[in-house]
């Protein structure tokens, strides 16, 4: 199937949507408590799994409008359901808690495998969107990897040493300004290899 143009606004709402009402259900009910089968469920868990069916809603929406899902998005909708299930079925935020840490990994760690085989594998995700000489995809996906294994790091710190309020604030508004940091940091490297100026 090929890839769909739609609104870019109305693509922006379905990938950041869920986070937002995430951040929202969780701090509409995070001082509660639920009864649900003879089992305590404290608010995070409730927002997590209110938080499962609308990604995987937003995703389908997605790949509905588009006709195209890119393999960052699948991973993540298998990961939040993975580990948000888990978090569920052992009532236990910590498996939540650990998602972005294993994206990260994962995404540093294939981007890092590319590289030790003299490939861009980030080229074949995002050369649509950024036209790039070879030289400037290996310098960016070595940035790139770095920043992914530099974010796990980070995810694990903040989870382990903070409240649940600061995990949430930092995966809801931190993560999105550093990623956008990241990207507006890359200009003088967009500016130098741009294929198309040299074409």
């Amino acid at each position: 199937m090929t890839e769909k143009k739609i609104n870019p606004m109305l693509k922006l709402a379905l990938e950041i949507g869920p986070v937002v009402l995430f951040f929202v259900t969780y701090t509409k009910i995070k001082d509660r408590q639920f009864q649900i089968f003879g089992e305590t469920y404290e608010g995070f868990i409730i927002a997590t799994a209110a938080f499962i069916p609308i990604l995987l809603i937003a995703t389908g929406l997605v790949w509905y409008l588009t006709g195209k899902l890119s393999k960052m998005q699948l991973m993540t909708a298998v990961l939040v359901v993975v580990f948000g299930g888990m978090s569920i079925w052992f009532n236990d935020d910590r498996f939540f808690k650990m998602k972005p840490t294993i994206i990260y990994l994962l995404f540093g760690g294939v981007l890092g495998f590319g590289l030790l085989r003299g490939k861009s594998y980030l080229r074949a995700v995002m050369e649509d969107m950024m036209p790039l000489q070879d030289a400037g995809w290996i310098i960016l996906t070595k940035r790139f990897a770095a920043f992914f294994l530099t974010l796990a790091v980070t995810n694990e710190v903040v989870w382990r040493s903070m409240s649940t309020d600061a995990w949430v604030n930092f995966k809801t508004f931190g993560l999105p300004a550093v990623l956008f940091l990241f990207f507006m940091a890359q200009g003088p490297l967009f500016a130098k290899y741009n294929a198309e100026e040299e074409s």
